[in-house]
């Protein structure tokens, strides 16, 4: 049986952007695959994710590193060569950099990271597997200037745009800067993550050019994340530099614009198990570039 046949062949168990059919329905298996014996958090952590699909920690990096993050942040935003390059997002009113993405390869400061115990550790031990970076960014809120993200399941994007087959991956999000309730912090709705909300519409032919800069296809509708706010509410994520949020793939989430003075800037890093690496994508005719789904699946804190 040929790769094409294979792909066509295959079972989709979180269908989406399907001919205008829209389904909220129950994921399938776990969401915590490890235990207090597989690594750093003891159970009541590991419940506590498994029942708000996210937790934060308090202090995961020093005040040094978040330094030496804000030094490499600069160095990448005003390399030319950087700033030209397709894995740089600016924003489009004031020309400031956004995003960096694979941020894991372009620098060894974010690379270190990226591979270090403190992350990797833990991700394994929520995904009870050995895990590879699906996805590496490092981001930048200017004040005044930093622009709002709609409410999204990134699992959602990740499915249809990569060939993710399940919500075996969780994110994390180290702060760089405070983060206030007003300067466009992480929002989420705890508990969200346990139900998975399929699309409208046909994923738009390189979708990936807007999506890296504001959410469109993969968006739910109002009366969906109405119905999920009833249901879960929204927490707003505040916390100091140096302090990191992990969260589940599946996590209802969003960001609003900064209108204050004050920056917000975060590495984020995308951890997949090695159990659910990616295949052609569900609902787009193409897979998205390496940068926004890597296809190198080498064990994360192993380089």
């Amino acid at each position: 049986m040929t790769a094409t046949a294979t792909t066509q062949n295959r079972i989709d168990a979180y269908p989406t952007r399907n001919n205008g059919e829209v389904k909220v329905m129950p994921r399938d298996g776990a969401v915590v695959w490890g235990s207090a014996e597989d690594g750093p958090m003891d159970q009541a952590t590991l419940d506590g994710f498994d029942a708000r699909g996210y937790l934060s920690i308090d202090r995961l990096v020093s005040d040094e590193e978040v330094a030496e993050f804000h030094r490499e942040l600069e160095r990448l935003s005003n390399d030319p060569e950087v700033r030209a390059d397709e894995r740089c997002v600016i924003e489009s009113s004031s020309q400031e950099v956004r995003s960096v993405f694979d941020v894991h390869r372009i620098s060894p400061v974010f690379r270190r990271i990226a591979n270090d115990p403190r992350v990797v550790d833990r991700a394994r031990q929520l995904l009870g597997s050995d895990v590879y970076v699906h996805q590496s960014r490092v981001n930048f809120k200017p004040g005044f200037e930093g622009k709002e993200f709609m409410w999204h399941s990134d699992f959602e994007t990740w499915h249809a745009e990569d060939g993710m087959p399940a919500p075996r991956a969780v994110s994390i999000s180290i702060s760089m800067t405070d983060n206030h309730s007003y300067n466009g912090p992480l929002m989420i709705m705890p508990g969200s993550h346990r139900q998975y909300v399929s699309c409208d519409g046909a994923t738009p032919e390189d979708n990936y050019l807007k999506s890296l800069v504001m959410q469109g296809a993969g968006t739910p509708s109002k009366q969906v994340l109405t119905d999920f706010y009833d249901r879960y509410g929204i927490d707003v994520l505040e916390g100091e530099a140096g302090g990191a949020v992990m969260f589940d793939s599946n996590c209802m989430h969003a960001s609003n614009g900064n209108v204050t003075p004050f920056p917000r800037s975060n590495v984020f890093i995308v951890f997949n198990s090695v159990e659910n690496t990616i295949e052609e994508p569900f609902a787009a005719a193409r897979p998205r570039p390496e940068f926004a789904g890597s296809t190198d699946f080498t064990p994360a804190g192993q380089r």
